[in-house]
């Protein structure tokens, strides 16, 4: 009896998701495409990784780019190449800020308005990834966790309000991730903080939308960028990089960096709400929307089989080398660390 409940429980949940997809879509379908020709853009964490392929994107479509991070030499690497593939009237620039840095984001927002005038789009994607047990973990790591992938998104939107506004609309796509949709172990402080931008992604769509100002929540799962080399580890830091890395890269567990820069480009031009990039990633999701027990129990024993420790020193990727990492398995995350400005 209890098996049929449940299962009509699951048809009843899934049956009411297509119907709200359906109309969703429709309701999607029927708004203006928005044309990023022309319009400027804000990239936050677009120096490297994902953030650099979502500004590729933008400039191939005829926007104006802002890519914002808090190391110039990465800043100057990566105009270099956009500045390559740019026409006469395309401007890329770049903005060396320090998100959590107080003042920080207002100054470097009226730097880009500086040269480009009113901000049109706007990308969250500055982030960083912290692995490793909870044993391993302080109060601090969740704060600051909080702070980049929380709070500095809250100031970046509520710093480019008036601009849309004034402009008759905009689109902001915020960066989250299916750690914000599935507790994922050993990855606490970076899982609870893309919760919190999630809710607050969605929040912001529903309070902005009245003025055209539409607002993507992006949910990728992994994804080939080459970042796990700028990861930081703690715990025992080789052998947790070398799970995370080597997830990172399988092809059947991850997704190109370029193919989930497109996705987000095409979500910012047709204002869609809520993206979940990803076989795997959609999966979780519906795993975890029809039965949320079972995916606990998986994720549980997930943990056990993760490597123990306590260690709270963090450690980047590329310190936390081993006979596992880099290796075959690894290669296409290698590869994309070369593409990507993450070495």
């Amino acid at each position: 009896m209890a098996t049929r409940a449940f299962i009509r429980q699951a048809a009843s949940t899934s049956l009411l998701a297509i119907a709200a997809s359906f109309f969703a879509g429709v309701l999607v379908s029927q708004r203006r495409r928005f044309s990023l020709a022309g319009k400027n853009a804000v990239v936050t964490g677009g120096a490297r990784g994902l953030g650099l392929e979502i500004a590729r994107v933008l400039v191939a479509k005829g926007a104006n780019v802002a890519i914002v991070a808090r190391d110039d030499f990465e800043i100057q690497r990566a105009l270099e190449e956009l500045r390559r593939g740019c026409d006469a009237n395309t401007t890329v620039i770049g903005v060396a800020c320090d998100l959590l840095e107080p003042g920080a984001i207002e100054t470097m927002l009226h730097a880009v308005r500086t040269i480009f005038g009113p901000i049109d789009v706007l990308v969250n994607n500055a982030g960083s990834i912290q692995v490793g047990p909870l044993d391993s973990m302080n109060v601090d790591d969740f704060e600051d966790a909080m702070k980049l992938h929380c709070f500095a998104p809250l100031r970046t939107m509520l710093g480019v309000r008036d601009d849309m506004q004034s402009r008759g609309g905009g689109r902001i796509a915020n960066i989250a991730s299916i750690g914000g949709v599935v507790a994922v172990p050993h990855l606490m402080p970076y899982s609870a903080s893309k919760f919190a931008l999630m809710g607050l992604s969605q929040g912001m769509r529903a309070e902005l939308a009245r003025d055209d100002i539409l607002v993507s929540t992006i949910a990728p799962g992994l994804m080939r960028t080459g970042s796990p080399r700028r990861a930081f580890f703690k715990g025992n830091h080789e052998r947790e990089y070398a799970w995370f890395a080597i997830s990172d890269s399988l092809p059947l567990l991850s997704v190109s960096s370029g193919s989930a820069a497109r996705r987000i480009v095409r979500a910012l031009e047709k204002g869609e709400p809520h993206v979940v990039i990803g076989l795997p990633a959609k999966l979780a999701a519906l795993a975890n929307g029809l039965a949320p027990g079972l995916v606990a129990r998986a994720l549980t024993v997930a943990n056990a089989a993760l490597p123990a420790g306590d260690d709270p020193r963090a450690r980047a990727g590329f310190e936390s080398e081993s006979a596992l990492v880099p290796s075959r398995l690894t290669r296409l995350s290698e590869q994309a660390a070369m593409r990507n400005n993450e070495l």
